[in-house]
């Protein structure tokens, strides 16, 4: 993913609350891709109902960021994914965030088990221990 001019804030760097944006973008562009579905029509969505984020070493515009992505759990009905986010080609860990995905109802929005799609898919991420 490519950083964008207005991510940056007055200090030259990537603004924290972008962050984000690019975690959320990762891990529901990778759900998008693994399992061919379109995530918003599904009779069972997944909500954020927590994130978190430590930060190591700036980053701005212009750069490329990647994210690695793996899990800490998998429950009924949540999914605590962990990501890595780099600049592209530097291993250099940036920031480590934790966020969570509750699998609700569309309608209800009461939470439901995660769909077997869904499941299957993030089984195959690596699982750290949380």
């Amino acid at each position: 993913m490519t950083t964008r001019w207005n991510d940056n804030d007055h200090y030259g760097h990537m603004n924290n609350a972008t962050y984000f944006e690019y975690i959320d973008t990762a891990v529901n562009g990778w759900l998008i891709e693994r399992t061919g579905a379109d995530i918003r029509e599904l009779a069972a969505i997944g909500i954020v109902a927590s994130t978190g984020c430590d930060y190591y070493a700036e980053i701005g515009f212009p750069a490329t960021i990647e994210v690695g992505l793996a899990t800490t759990r998998i429950g009924t009905s949540s999914i605590t994914y962990q990501l890595g986010v780099f600049r592209a080609g530097d291993p250099k860990l940036r920031a480590l965030a934790r966020f969570v995905h509750v699998y609700v109802d569309a309608d209800t929005r009461r939470p439901v088990p995660i769909p077997d799609g869904i499941r299957a898919a993030v089984e195959s991420l690596p699982k750290l221990e949380g």
